[in-house]
């Protein structure tokens, strides 16, 4: 045997060995598709979270209730109801009056010339147009101007309604000169003025 053709012939063996072996299996390609759609489902997801975490929840609307007013027919049936009245009815209720200009000021007309310090009586004639009538505790109260020292006389007999009375206050005129007014109302029993004023005015010289 050839021993120089040993090597050649050990070198080809090992060559057909490798090229009859079986080759390592190629990576597979990845789907760039399917890739692309799984980030996209990722990112939707995160921004849905998101959203719902700093969306305020809205709060049910409030309302205010409106409370029902009385109507005008209530109150007229209130202000004429004569239990009401017997148990002390609010004067805005029961209370009221006026005067007419032309025969309210029974003494001491306007701009009556009165001397320092002089003292007089002041009369008006005043008509109840309340439903009440208008008994103990009635009177007038000043309400304005210069008191001149006035100091109201009593009611002595009950007024109905839709009757007139003369109301007095007692004067004493200033001792400065000038020209004084005074005003007054009717008042009723609990304190609560009401219904048309009425003044007198005097001029001290």
């Amino acid at each position: 045997m050839n021993t120089k053709k040993t090597p050649l012939i050990l070198f080809s063996a090992v060559l057909l060995l490798n090229a009859c072996a079986p080759a390592s299996p190629a990576e597979p390609t990845p789907d760039v598709n399917a890739i692309r759609t799984s980030a996209a489902h990722t990112v939707v997801a995160e921004f849905t979270l998101t959203a719902a975490v700093f969306t305020p929840t809205p709060l049910p609307p409030t309302e205010t209730p409106t409370p029902d007013l009385p109507t005008e027919t209530a109150t007229q049936a209130l202000a004429t109801d004569p239990t009401l009245i017997a148990l002390g009815t609010p004067a805005e209720l029961c209370d009221n009056s006026t005067n007419d200009p032309a025969t309210v000021d029974v003494t001491i007309p306007d701009d009556t010339v009165m001397v320092p310090g002089q003292e007089f009586v002041k009369t008006w004639r005043i008509k109840n147009t309340g439903p009440c009538p208008w008994g103990e505790g009635y009177g007038i109260m000043f309400s304005s101007g210069e008191r001149m020292s006035g100091q109201p006389v009593p009611l002595t007999t009950v007024v109905q309604t839709g009757e007139e009375v003369e109301v007095s206050v007692n004067f004493k005129a200033p001792t400065k000169l000038g020209v004084y007014s005074s005003t007054w109302s009717m008042v009723s029993p609990n304190g609560y003025p009401f219904g048309k004023t009425f003044y007198v005015r005097i001029i001290v010289q």
